[in-house]
This record gives C-alpha cells, structure tokens and sequence, in this order.
C-alpha cells in the first residue's frame, strides 16, 4: 500500500507570542527537525504564508531554514492555499484569488524556487463548486479535500482510482477521514495498534491519503509527535507526495464533489448546514459578522487604487477576511470572545481608514460592531455559550443503540451485525494472542450494550469500519436486515419468538 500524509501549518496572523513560543516548541521544531533527520520520509506540507511571516517577525528563521532544506532535498511538496486561512465558499472570486497569489508571493520569498506547489488545499477543505475552476485557472493540477466530499456520503472511495472534477482539468484527492481522526484523536498511541487496525488496508494494491493539523502533534496532543515518526519511519507502507499518486495509479473517474468541509457530516450536507462553524443561520453573531464583512467590502471595492493609503488598506482587508473569528463565534462547541473581537475590530477598523466613507455607513459598521460584541458578552454572562455547548454535545452523543434499535424496524439489523462483527474480531485478537485488542473490542461491546459509546473520543463503530473493509461491513449490515425483514410480523407488536 502506498501512503501519502498531508501536515497542514497554520497560525492567525495577529497571534501573540507566547503562544507561538509554545506551538513552536512543542510541535513545529519537533516535526521539522525530526524530518530533517529523517530524509527517507516523505511528505506533503501546507504552511501558510502567514505562519512564515510570524515566523520571521519572531525570529525562528531557523524553522524556515529547515523547510526551505527539506523542499530542496524532495523530500517535501508543498502546497498552495489562502494565506490567512480565509473561509473560501463565502468570498468573491476576485478575494478568493487575491489570498491564493498573496500566500504564493510571501511562500517563494521565504522558500525560493523550490516552492512550486502542483496541488492546493483549501483552508478547512471548504469547498464549493466554482472554487475548481478558478483554482484550474491558477494553474493547479490537484485539489485536496475530504472523503465525504465524494458524494456527500463517508467511506465511499475507491482508493485504487484517481479522479477528476467534472468540466474540469482538475484532479481531486480525497483524504481518509477515519484513518485520519484515528492518529489525530490519540486513541492508537503506537504504530503496532495502527497498524492492527490497519491490516487488511496494507496487503492491497491501493493509496490511503491522510491530512492532519501538524499542530496535532505535540501541541494538542503532547507525545503524539514520537508516534508520528514511528508511523512514518516504518516499513509497512511506502511513503510517496500526493503529486506521486497518480505516477502509481492512472485509472481516472469523472466526480463532481459536493459542498462541504473536512469536518461536515452526512446529516450536515442533507440539511445543507455544513459550513455551520462559519455561517449558523441560527447564530445572530454570524449574521452581523457577515454584515459587517459585506459593508467594508462594499466601501473598500469603491476604493482608489491609486490612493496613497491603498496598500496599507489592502492589507488589513486581507487579515480582516480570515476565518478564525467566525468560527470561535459559532458556539458549538467553540468560543472566544478574544478572537470574536480581534476580527471584527478589524473589519471596523479597515473602513475607518477607507476615505471618503459617509457619516451613515460609518455609524452602521460601529453599531455592527457592536452588537457583535455585546451579544457575545450577553451570550457569557447569561449562559447561553455553555447551553449551546452542551446541546451541540446532545446531538453528537447519541448512543448507537438508540440510533439503531431506538429507531425500530430493520435498524434492528444494524445493530446486531456491529455487534456481531466486533464478537468475531474480539475472538480472532484473543485466538491470535493479540490480547489488547481483544479487550478493546470486548469493552466495545460492553460501551455499545449499556450505551456508554458517548464517552468515547472516537466512536468503536469508527474503529469498526478501519479494521473491516467498507464492503464486508455493507453487506453485514444488509445480511441482518434481511434477516430482520423476513422475521418481522405484520403487526405493529411482534408475535411469536
């Protein structure tokens, strides 16, 4: 099996230096000096132009020295993206354009010519339709973007294709999210119990595909960054840059993605609510958010060029698009007033400097402003932050039971065959002498019998449907279904045994 893993670097452009410090020491020296020491490995790395301009402001010129050497060697790609982490399916085209050149210009500054990207990754692998041509017209060959954008369903890649949207040149990469979210959640601390529940998956002829925050490694997850190098240094499967996939595999399907981010669900792209972090239609702080943004925007477009203060405007317009304070304003479960104001102070900001600005749109953009901040701070001292938290937690942590036999019917069936499945792999574990993993799938049984699932960082149907190829799991599921449809009554109680 061939693997290639995307490490994703990205820092607000206003972040202070404390905190850079820290993110620094535990995870961006770590990674790339481990890389450096490791020139066998392979990688692909997004790192915004942002994160590089911190970088310099800082003082950790070395850090650029040793990606700069890394690209030299091949032994990194990298790729392209918007350079302060703007929410691309919200922006016009004409900004949308500019964040993909600005972070272009700051990244071959810093990396010279080794900096070439062939490939683009949106920011949260936000995606909509017409971001493919314009990213085609910028002169990429590929797209990254998550599974689930395939057809808006998870675990329906066939790994053993490449593929290319439709009306397009450009050639899409799906990444893996569960073997993804199975190293990013920590619960498999050690390349021994990935690779268990990976078995199968190495034996074929295929590619897997990973994308990760590398902040992941070692930040968030202290210590993870030791099982990130035990992962890559190993020989199980062969390391290779996602431009090298279709190198190896040459057998094209026509797809059209559908919208959505890295961290959309099925439900969430069936209610159409999957860039529910950045624009809850429930969510009144969004709604001026995108207010304010669509009032600096109108004055700033109406701007001369040729204005002296142009440049410095156009700059603070370009920070001021980034995604972060929209997302840490959505509430569910993520929250930060401190980043809720930075952005819109920002955008406040940007249209006081823009000259010429009547008195009236002026007072709007300031009563905008705010009303963000003082429903925010409501929103804290009344307790509706923890309310929304806690509901959005109700709604993810449903137990599989009720989800399946609470709903009746053949989802019975459902139920019955994980259970089933996960029994036939506690045996084989224990019969193999695998005695960890079969206490993990006995304690799995046992979580998912008394509906204890909801307490798990990463659900054992998850770790399921890793260990257990797509397919087999299917027709499991349609084997007791039918079981279950030939044996139910016609009445509404059942009769009989």
């Amino acid at each position: 099996m061939y693997w290639a893993n995307l490490l994703h670097f990205y820092q607000p452009a206003n972040q202070q230096s404390d905190i850079l410090e820290a993110v620094v020491a535990q995870s961006y020296r770590p990674i790339f000096e481990g890389l450096k020491n490791r020139p066998k490995i392979k990688l692909t790395l997004n790192i915004s132009g942002a994160l590089f301009d911190l970088f310099d402001k800082y003082g950790y010129r070395d850090l650029i020295d040793t990606i700069r050497l890394l690209g030299e060697r091949g032994q990194v790609e990298f790729t392209s993206s918007a350079k302060y982490h703007a929410f691309l399916p919200f922006l016009k085209e004409e900004e949308i354009i500019r964040q993909i050149k600005i972070n272009d210009e700051s990244n071959k500054f810093f990396l010279g010519k080794i900096y070439n990207p062939q490939g683009f990754f949106p920011p949260e692998m936000a995606y909509t339709q017409n971001l493919s041509q314009i990213v085609a017209n910028l002169g990429f060959k590929w797209i990254i973007l998550d599974e689930i954008a395939y057809n808006g369903k998870p675990g329906q890649v066939d790994f053993g294709k490449i593929f290319q949207i439709e009306n397009s040149s450009l050639l899409v990469f799906f990444r893996e999210r569960r073997l993804s979210n199975l190293i990013m959640s920590a619960v498999v601390r050690s390349k021994e119990a990935l690779f268990q529940a990976m078995e199968d998956q190495l034996k074929t002829n295929t590619y897997t595909l990973t994308a990760m925050d590398g902040e992941t490694f070692g930040h968030h997850r202290p210590g993870l960054e030791k099982m990130l190098f035990e992962i890559l240094e190993s020989p199980e499967a062969q390391l290779i840059n996602i431009s090298q996939i279709p190198q190896i595999f040459n057998q094209v399907t026509k797809v059209k993605p559908v919208d959505c981010t890295w961290a959309s669900s099925q439900e969430d792209i069936e209610n159409k609510t999957q860039f529910l972090s950045w624009s809850d239609p429930e969510n009144q702080i969004h709604a001026w958010q995108w207010k304010l943004v669509e009032l600096v925007s109108e004055e700033f477009y109406k701007m001369d060029k040729n204005h002296s203060r142009w440049p410095q405007i156009r700059e603070k317009m370009d920070v001021a698009l980034a995604s972060d304070h929209f997302f840490w304003a959505s509430a569910k479960p993520w929250w930060s007033a401190e980043m809720i104001e930075d952005g819109s102070f920002r955008l406040l900001e940007t249209i006081r400097m823009i000259p010429g600005v009547n008195q009236e749109k002026l007072n709007q953009a300031s009563n905008y402003y705010e009303q963000i901040i003082s429903t925010a701070f409501n929103w804290q001292r009344t307790g509706k932050i923890r309310e929304m938290a806690r509901q959005q937690k109700g709604i993810l942590r449903i137990p599989f039971k009720d989800r399946t036999i609470g709903l009746g019917g053949a989802e019975r069936g459902v139920y019955f065959a994980f259970l089933d499945m996960m029994k036939k792999l506690e045996k084989e574990a224990a019969k193999k002498g695998a005695y960890e993993e079969s206490i993990l799938w006995r304690d799995a049984i046992f979580k998912l019998t008394n509906k204890l699932d909801i307490y798990d960082t990463i659900n054992a149907i998850d770790l399921l449907r890793v260990k257990i190829p797509y397919q087999e799991v299917e027709e499991t599921i349609t084997k007791y279904k039918e079981k279950y449809q030939k044996i139910r009554g016609g009445q509404p109680e059942q009769r009989g045994r």
